[in-house]
């Protein structure tokens, strides 16, 4: 073999290794880890825009807005949730972290308790409080945003 031969080997193999090199970071960048949030939860500034014992619903709805689920059964409250999901390739994707914020109101609409809770290993734990009165009435945060799940009436499914 002469010297164009030895060249003509040599450039072969470096073209192989670059193609295993760059398959290789393809291969790593398509299993990398992609966040995707759902959701929305008021930050603990704006929060504290809110008075207990003084604010409105009006209020709130100007200060924070108004959340996409409110009391289930009563409309005592309203109920901001967001979920954190990690989608990583093929593999199911994952909840990560989850956030509820509960405002609840008095019968005359009145701010009466902010709650921030959270999911630590699959149980709620309570983030922060501020509540007027020790008792919460009616059922609590997560009865009711999960007490709703497998209860759909026929009826709204259809449009009857």
């Amino acid at each position: 073999m002469g010297f164009f031969g030895k060249m003509a080997a040599s450039a072969g193999l470096g073209r192989g290794v670059r193609l295993g090199l760059i398959g290789a970071v393809l291969f790593i960048a398509a299993c990398s880890t992609i966040y995707r949030n759902h959701g929305y939860v008021p930050s603990e500034d704006e929060l504290a825009l809110i008075e207990v014992g003084v604010d409105t619903r009006e209020s709130v709805n100007e200060k924070i807005g108004r959340p996409s689920a409110s009391g289930l059964l009563n409309d005592t409250g309203w109920f901001y949730v967001q979920s954190r999901w990690a989608y990583r390739g093929a593999l199911e994707p994952r909840e990560i972290d989850r956030q509820v914020v509960s405002i609840t109101f008095s019968e005359g609409g009145i701010v009466q308790n902010v709650e921030r809770f959270g999911l630590e290993r699959g149980k709620v734990v309570p983030l922060s409080r501020r509540v007027t009165e020790s008792n919460v009435q009616g059922l609590s945060v997560i009865q009711q945003l999960l007490g709703s799940f497998g209860r759909v009436a026929p009826g709204l499914l259809t449009g009857d």
